[in-house]
């Protein structure tokens, strides 16, 4: 699990990866109501134990029940997308 003394780069050559997760809820004092909340933090897929670990606190001590919750990741470290350039311009 990341602390934060541990670099992002190492952790994402451990395999996390940015998660970000849409969470819908109701509100309490309005039960026909959703709202929107947003977290994002690095996680490890597939299990994703920071996020478990999250919902289950929402679940235990936030009044909002849970609607729906969408994840979505960024992928990790890789190949640059840089490319060379094919000339070079100079001006005064």
């Amino acid at each position: 699990m990341p602390n934060k003394y541990t670099p992002d780069f190492q952790l994402q050559l451990e395999g996390y990866r940015l998660t970000t997760a849409e969470i819908i809820y109701h509100l309490p004092d309005y039960p026909e109501l959703l709202q929107i909340f947003i977290w994002q933090y690095l996680d490890l897929p597939p299990d994703f134990p920071r996020l478990q670990t999250f919902l289950n606190f929402w679940e235990k001590n936030i009044e909002g029940r849970l609607y729906n919750v969408s994840v979505a990741q960024v992928g990790g470290v890789g190949i640059s997308k840089a490319r060379f350039a094919a000339g070079e311009f100079i001006l005064h």
